[in-house]
């Protein structure tokens, strides 16, 4: 897409908004655009908590798993 074809978009969805009165869109909208101006919070991690994080992921992958009733049952008898 050519950069006059970006910009012809980006006139026609300031359009599009500027006429907005829909408060739960401009609020989705508002949303997103905040959303994309943070940093990703994986960078925000340690290593520590990634490695935990991603040790977890591999557990339920490889399906070691427990159910909630398991947990609390092992967590009342401790």
């Amino acid at each position: 897409m050519s950069a006059a074809e970006i910009n012809g978009i980006k006139l026609n969805l300031i359009a599009w908004i500027n006429q907005l009165s829909d408060t739960e869109l401009i609020t989705f909208l508002d949303g997103i655009r905040a959303s994309r101006a943070k940093n990703d919070w994986w960078d925000e991690l340690s290593d520590k908590q990634k490695k935990q994080i991603l040790a977890g992921i591999k557990d339920a992958d490889t399906g070691k798993l427990s159910s909630s009733k398991e947990f609390w049952n092992k967590l009342k008898d401790a």
